[in-house]
């Protein structure tokens, strides 16, 4: 895997992915744009959240909408490294199994997500879930 990111202005940069995609990266106080510890801690979030999703397919579940709402906590002082996330899952649908949800979630956390199983070695990692039923189902 390879990119490339170039500076644009004041705390702005482009990354590009070597499958030729493009994101902003701002790291000003006045930032129009994630920073890169915004986009690590979504990407946990990204990456947890492919997995539970495909595991809630092949599981056959019923289910509208999967959220994962991410909370952190960073060092005091340089570097501000995360020392605790928190992946809170919320997942929407209609008789969706809870034994399922912390099944796929507990997948994801253990065996499937790279980017978690990567912080792991020095992030305190914990999650949880609920399921939300479909309004008139």
């Amino acid at each position: 895997m390879q990119a490339n990111v170039k500076w644009v202005e004041g705390d702005t940069f482009i990354g590009r992915s070597n499958s030729n995609h493009n994101i902003v990266f701002d790291a000003g106080s006045d930032s129009a744009a994630p920073s890169p510890m915004e986009m690590v801690l979504m990407s946990v979030g990204c990456c947890s959240s492919v997995d539970v999703v495909s595991i809630l397919k092949k599981a056959k579940q019923d289910f509208s909408d999967v959220q994962v709402q991410l909370s952190a906590e960073r060092a005091e002082t340089a570097p501000r490294v995360f020392t605790k996330i928190n992946l809170h899952f919320v997942v929407k649908g209609n008789n969706v199994s809870e034994k399922h949800l912390a099944r796929a979630v507990s997948l994801s956390a253990e065996k499937y997500c790279s980017v978690a199983l990567m912080l792991d070695k020095t992030v305190e990692i914990t999650h949880s879930h609920e399921v939300v039923q479909d309004q008139g189902k």
